[in-house]
């Protein structure tokens, strides 16, 4: 249509687009001219002016609902050992950019529609289960120096496994026999203490699933299936023939960086540091937030808001020294010969200059006229 045409030039692609799809069916030429008329309207007063301090404005916006945050939230998702670290401490693990978090998950998308008697199944397959939890009693007998375990044969069904199976895994470290439903494991010259340390051992050990992911939780959201996981090994999930690779996302940064590049990184910090603010009731323009996802990822790796990441890669000298360690930076200047060219806020603050945004961004030339 020639009216979208008009406007190309005018507004952002995407934007043309959202109204395409939003039109009803039955709509006129001149009801969609008013329609673009309006966004038009809308989206030049939503511009920045040219030398509006944003990044201020948006640390203001982030810093100043935060102060309203409760300290240390967690969220129980289903099961009271599926926890999810919410409010500050989320937040500083998000804007750190840290590689250790608290309480890394998974959302697992499914590639097809399940029942949830066969989610359920996957959901099995996926959690990191030990041999403890298929074990019903386990017998020390220390004349023979061997341990004797039951297994929960129905429980073993319930994951597709059988005795055997479960005999084949352990018979790679121990000395072990399968008799009837038992597993039977000897230790030579084994004393008390012995014997007790390879129990507690052999329980430890891994028989199913993927490990890291010590709670699944199957959730259904709209009309489909997704799991929910407590820890997140994505190299390992991403594997199986039944999850979706496009929805399938994990809450660790670095992870997410590793296996969908730096591009998912930057929409995962948008929607978590987004979905804290939202559990606290705190409302905050989302744009702010992308300002500092795209800081945090525009070259192409991680920087967290620190000394380390964002504030290291500043080329103003005064302006690394405002934060943290000023006297290492001045006497690394001065030993490299550094020149600080005091192109921005900061370091011109520090030397009692105007700053270069709003009416202190233009300068002013005026032209003599030579006396004769």
């Amino acid at each position: 249509m020639k009216l979208f045409e008009d406007y190309k030039d005018k507004l952002p692609v995407s934007l043309i687009e959202g109204i395409k799809e939003e039109l009803p069916e039955k709509v006129s030429e001149a009801q969609i001219k008013k329609i673009l008329e309006l966004v038009y309207d809308e989206y030049i007063a939503s511009l920045v002016n040219p030398g509006e301090s944003v990044g201020i404005i948006s640390a203001e916006s982030i810093g100043e609902p935060s102060t309203q945050m409760t300290l240390n939230t967690k969220l129980l998702a289903g099961v009271s050992e599926m926890n999810v670290t919410l409010g500050i401490p989320r937040i500083i693990e998000i804007l750190d950019g840290r590689k250790v978090i608290k309480t890394p998950m998974m959302e697992i998308g499914l590639n097809k529609k399940f029942s949830g008697k066969e989610v359920k199944k996957f959901a099995m397959k996926i959690k990191d289960t030990f041999l403890n939890e298929f074990v019903v009693k386990v017998s020390t007998d220390i004349a023979k120096s061997s341990l004797k375990l039951e297994l929960n044969v129905s429980l073993l069904e319930e994951y597709d496994l059988t005795p055997k199976d479960v005999n084949v895994l352990i018979a790679k470290k121990y000395d072990s026999k399968l008799i009837g439903n038992s597993l039977v494991i000897k230790v030579k010259d084994a004393s008390i203490g012995d014997l007790h340390e390879v129990k507690g051992a052999v329980l430890d050990l891994h028989i199913i699933g993927i490990k890291g992911v010590s709670q699944v939780l199957p959730v259904k959201k709209k009309d489909k299936f997704v799991i929910m996981t407590s820890g997140s090994n994505l190299k390992e999930v991403l594997k199986l023939d039944f999850v979706d690779i496009k929805t399938t996302k994990s809450n660790d940064l670095y992870e997410t960086e590793k296996f969908f590049g730096i591009e998912a990184v930057r929409q995962l910090i948008i929607e978590e540091v987004l979905k804290v603010f939202e559990n606290q009731g705190l409302d905050i323009n989302e744009r702010h937030i992308f300002l500092i996802a795209d800081m945090m990822s525009y070259s192409g790796r991680i920087q967290g808001i620190t000394r380390y990441g964002i504030v290291s890669e500043k080329k103003s000298v005064l302006a690394r020294a405002s934060f943290e360690t000023p006297v290492k930076y001045l006497i690394g200047a001065a030993l490299a010969g550094e020149v600080d060219n005091l192109a921005s806020v900061v370091e011109n603050v520090m030397i009692n200059q105007p700053i270069p945004v709003g009416t202190g961004l233009p300068g002013l030339v005026t032209k003599f006229k030579n006396k004769k």
